[in-house]
């Protein structure tokens, strides 16, 4: 496997601020057993406050509301687009969103993407699978099982369809950088974000662990976005 690919998700999940906060109560945990207890108390107060502003909704709304607010939920369907492409990843909502599409376009066809990783097959079939027994005719799906992430996807569909408009199905979260992506490759991709996860500010919310996951999905795209610049992807 390809060792810069496994060094970026393993700096990625490194850094994420769950197991930033975890390792300063760890460190502080420490200094207490070894009586150093105004370290400790610092350490202790930061690891324990960070844990409550990730998990604060709030803060993952900040995050997340730009990458969400960028693209629309698709509704006018352009005239002679016959191409879904149902990115690899939370699935469930992604393959809603790629069924209702399909049954508003004539003949179209959905092409699924996604590797095997620490999977038994790859992602790919895996949705495939889904899509045909939620009602789409098998004969409908193409399957990209090799992509590992979404520049090779985009890399993948510019060998298949060229400048060819499609329909470009992921999180909402994710949309700016797939569209950057994809555009990069000179592709003509139309958005169809699906899975909002933004919801109105609540400041007297209490901190839930779905925040956390909210907040750190956001970091994520934000790390993503600027790995992508950096390497001259986007």
């Amino acid at each position: 496997m390809d060792f810069t690919f496994i060094l970026k998700k393993v700096i990625s999940a490194t850094i994420m601020p769950l197991s930033i906060s975890l390792i300063i109560l760890l460190i502080g945990y420490l200094l207490l057993n070894k009586n150093t207890f105004k370290k400790a108390q610092f350490l202790l107060f930061v690891g324990i406050f960070s844990l409550f502003i990730i998990s604060y909704q709030p803060t993952s709304t900040l995050l997340l509301k730009p990458l969400e607010s960028s693209y629309s939920k698709l509704e006018n369907i352009p005239q002679e687009t016959k191409y879904i492409l149902l990115l690899g990843g939370d699935v469930k909502n992604r393959a809603w969103e790629a069924l209702r599409l399909y049954h508003k376009i004539e003949n179209a066809k959905i092409i699924t993407s996604g590797y095997k990783a620490h999977r038994d097959i790859p992602e790919a079939i895996t949705t495939a699978n889904l899509l045909s027994s939620i009602g789409i005719n098998r004969d409908d799906i193409i399957i990209h099982p090799k992509p590992k992430d979404t520049k090779e996807e985009a890399m993948k569909i510019k060998e298949v369809l060229g400048k060819e408009p499609f329909i470009l199905v992921t999180s909402a979260y994710h949309m700016p950088r797939a569209m950057m992506l994809f555009q990069k490759e000179g592709l003509n991709p139309i958005a169809a974000p699906t899975g909002f996860m933004v919801l109105n500010y609540h400041f007297l919310s209490i901190p839930k662990g779905i925040n956390i996951i909210k907040t750190e999905i956001a970091l994520h795209e934000y790390i993503g976005l600027l790995w992508a610049k950096i390497k001259g992807q986007i």
